[in-house]
């Protein structure tokens, strides 16, 4: 596809992460936030999961962007341990239970992308895998953490991108999906919609 640079992005999110990440791109974009119902049914697996919140978070906004020359950009991300799915905890002692669950394992950080061109209405979906193992903790490392404040809106309890740096032990894939928006991907599929990062057509 022919690369048109004048074609706006809308961050579907109100996440800082995901808008300072996507500033690392160095494209205008500007952020409307999605207010969208994220329950899933019980047998999705958690690609479906993330790709199709996603695509819900990025359709919430179509309306919103109007016509205008713009690909709008989904992006759900969820923990994965031992086929259980961790979101983001209700509150402290749900903190706890996660980071508990995590400590001393290898688990696996899902996130799903969207992108809708408009206004031909072109559809993206697509998803990464990064293993992530923690390392061991000790009750106190947890409270500590918990105190922080840091995991109260995280997926799984921790900021890879913050503190939670410090409770890594490894990671196996690309680190900024663990953050909440892999750019080599989105790099990819706002290629086939026609933006290009890095002087490459789709």
């Amino acid at each position: 596809m022919e690369s048109d640079n004048s074609r706006l992005i809308i961050l579907a999110s109100g996440s800082p992460r995901r808008r300072e990440l996507l500033s690392l791109l160095g494209l205008p974009f500007e952020v409307i936030s999605s207010d969208t119902d994220e329950s899933t049914p019980p047998e999705f697996t958690p690609e479906m999961i993330v790709r199709s919140l996603a695509l819900r978070k990025a359709e919430a906004v179509v309306p919103a962007a109007g016509k205008r020359n713009a690909v709008i950009v989904g992006s759900d991300t969820i923990v994965v341990l031992d086929d259980k799915v961790l979101g983001k905890p209700v509150d402290e002692q749900d903190s706890r239970v996660m980071l508990g669950l995590l400590q001393g394992k290898t688990h696996q950080v899902y996130t799903g992308v969207a992108c809708i061109g408009l206004p031909e209405g072109k559809i993206l979906v697509e998803h990464r895998v990064t293993s992530v193992t923690m390392r061991a903790l000790s009750e106190e490392e947890i409270s500590a953490y918990i105190a922080t404040g840091e995991p109260a809106d995280k997926a799984g309890s921790y900021a890879i991108q913050g503190l939670g740096a410090t409770l890594v032990e490894k990671i196996e894939g690309c680190y900024f999906n663990v953050v909440g928006l892999p750019l080599s991907l989105l790099e990819r599929m706002l290629s086939r919609v026609g933006i290009s990062v890095l002087g490459r057509q789709g």
